[in-house]
């Protein structure tokens, strides 16, 4: 085990000299010291955005060379560990270094991940949409399970969620939801969700307890900051007021404050219900409706549709890029990178997404080759 150790600190060491340069760990060092030089000269918050920006940046320069240093340190307590139980033959020591190495493996992977973000707002926050397809009653309860799913992958995260929209279908589960995910790189690490999921399960709703094939479609946008612009004619915008209902945010209640904008040129609705106001609500529709319309322009200046959203598909047989079988077996298996797992309550449950997640980027960093999906139930 020792010397199994050993070579792992080898390896995780040249691994970490690999994710400094492609941090630019010595250039962000200097970003740091020039930006702390800038925030110290008198007058630096006389112009309060552009402070905001300064500290900003200030805040995820330290964040990367604090991952670095971190890391470090853990590779060397590793090694101090491995080196005093080898000469001590003490098996504490050794399993601390085991313990670090783990840790550091973890720590490193982050790192890498946060590394292969360089979109101009792949750090930010995120716009999460999800509608049933094809299913019947129960795309409807399949959309409230992956609404859960989400929930819980960004609690994992640290991430703050605000359910903007989520109303009860009439039967089971919702008719569709729209949440706002604020925390570093959750539009980046998000982008991987975006496509059709397929559930085969026995319909809960069927006595005869026959196999059902389920779909969702999930869209993810980025939340556009202030420096972005995006012109909405007034005249263009049809504002409609309603009750709002459940399960929603903590601020449903029983007045006309939920809200659904209508951009007439594009036929693009969005609702919201979570705000107590009308106002905050109606606010909250603009920003995800500049959302919309952001990424709309992007994909006519590019003459076809571009990265943000993916091929637009129908939410359907053929078109999913991943898939949740609870039977006959269980299994979750996404289709473009050919990462699975059997534990299919650690995703559906508990959120695990982390591996489909990190194995989406790797896949996209490398080409896009497809995976084999070889076994794949149909």
């Amino acid at each position: 085990m020792s010397e199994v150790a050993n070579e792992r600190i080898d390896a995780l060491e040249s691994r970490l000299a690999e994710v400094e340069g492609y941090l630019h760990v010595e250039e962000a060092r200097g970003t740091v010291a020039e930006l702390e030089r800038q925030s110290a000269e008198p007058g630096f918050w006389d112009d309060a955005n552009a402070a905001r920006e300064t500290m900003a940046k200030l805040a995820r320069a330290k964040e990367d060379v604090a991952g670095i240093d971190a890391a470090h340190a853990k590779l060397e307590d590793a090694r101090a560990a491995w080196e005093l139980g080898q000469e001590m033959g003490d098996e504490d020591l050794l399993a601390e270094c085991e313990a670090n190495l783990d840790s550091l493996e973890h720590d490193l992977s982050e790192l890498e991940l946060a590394s292969w973000f360089t979109g101009e707002l792949d750090g930010g926050d995120a716009i999460v949409n999800i509608t049933p397809g094809q299913g019947g009653l129960e795309a409807q309860d399949w959309c409230s399970m992956l609404l859960h799913m989400y929930l819980r992958y960004c609690e994992r995260r640290g991430w703050k969620v605000t359910i903007n929209d989520a109303p009860a279908a009439e039967q089971i589960g919702i008719d569709r939801a729209t949440i706002t995910v604020s925390g570093k790189n959750a539009y980046g690490m998000l982008r991987a969700e975006q496509g059709v999921h397929r559930l085969v399960r026995i319909s809960p709703t069927d006595a005869k307890k026959r196999r059902q094939t389920t779909f969702a479609g999930v869209e993810v946008l980025p939340v556009l900051p202030d420096d972005i612009e995006v012109e909405i004619d007034p005249g263009e915008v049809r504002v409609d007021v309603y009750h709002a209902s459940g399960p929603g945010g903590q601020g449903v209640n029983t007045t006309d404050s939920a809200v659904r904008v209508t951009h007439l040129p594009t036929g693009i609705v969005v609702t919201c219900q979570n705000e107590r106001s009308q106002i905050q609500n109606k606010a909250t529709c603009m920003q995800i409706l500049r959302s919309k319309l952001y990424e709309l322009e992007l994909q006519k200046r590019a003459e076809a549709l571009d990265e943000l959203r993916g091929p637009k598909t129908e939410i359907g047989f053929g078109n999913q890029i991943r898939s949740y079988v609870l039977y006959p077996y269980q299994m979750v298996k996404d289709l473009r990178t050919g990462c699975e797992t059997g534990n299919v309550d650690a995703v559906l449950s508990d959120g695990d997404l982390d591996p489909f997640v990190v194995a989406y980027h790797r896949w996209a960093v490398g080409g896009k080759e497809p995976a084999s999906i070889a076994g794949e139930d149909q």
